[in-house]
């Protein structure tokens, strides 16, 4: 027979979870089970609520942390176990929204002007610009890239989703002087 947590996994990747998210769930899971010392059909919602408040004051976790494992502890409960754990009166951690830090013209300007690789330097634009995270600007196609529509395609961005973010024109007139210079065939980058 199968444990616990192999199940979790199993319920994990046929939802198509990443194998990050796995990793976590199942260590989070292992701790939380450890800590209680009974049969996962026995724990209840107080028994979830201590952990956690173990957790937060005695082994301080952040908030994320703090977020996983409670999610972790969600998904055992509502899809491995199917325990009718309704789990209505716990709420996960508040998440602080700090602003992101915009530079000023002047600052971009600096910032990419120090950098001497012209495919380093366009990559950084490009990110910037469009709003991508490090690993979409990297895995950038030329296809991807529309100029008549002055979008970008990202495939398989965070949460292995598909979206459109926008293109500026002073990023495609140097992503055009970019393509001249490298002439790239698949990859942008």
């Amino acid at each position: 027979m199968k444990s616990l947590l192999e199940k979790m996994q199993q319920d994990l990747v046929i939802q198509n979870y990443s194998p990050r998210t796995i990793e976590l769930y199942k260590w989070h899971v292992k701790a939380f089970l450890t800590h209680q010392a009974k049969a996962a059909e026995l724990i209840t919602e107080d028994d979830i609520r201590d952990y956690l408040f173990h957790v937060k004051t005695n082994k301080h976790y952040s908030a994320s942390n703090l977020a996983q494992a409670f999610s972790a502890i969600k998904f055992l409960f509502r899809e491995t176990v199917k325990m009718p754990l309704s789990l209505t009166a716990l709420k996960g951690p508040r998440r602080g929204r700090p602003l992101p830090l915009v530079l000023s013209q002047q600052e971009v300007k600096q910032v990419l002007g120090s950098i001497h690789n012209d495919k380093h330097r366009m990559l950084l634009q490009l990110i910037y610009s469009a709003g991508l995270r490090l690993n979409e600007g990297t895995h950038l196609k030329v296809s991807d890239i529309d100029s008549q529509r002055m979008t970008i395609h990202v495939q398989s961005g965070k949460g292995n989703k598909d979206r459109y973010t926008l293109l500026s024109r002073v990023a495609l007139e140097d992503l055009r002087l970019y393509w001249k210079r490298y002439r790239p065939r698949t990859w942008l980058f």
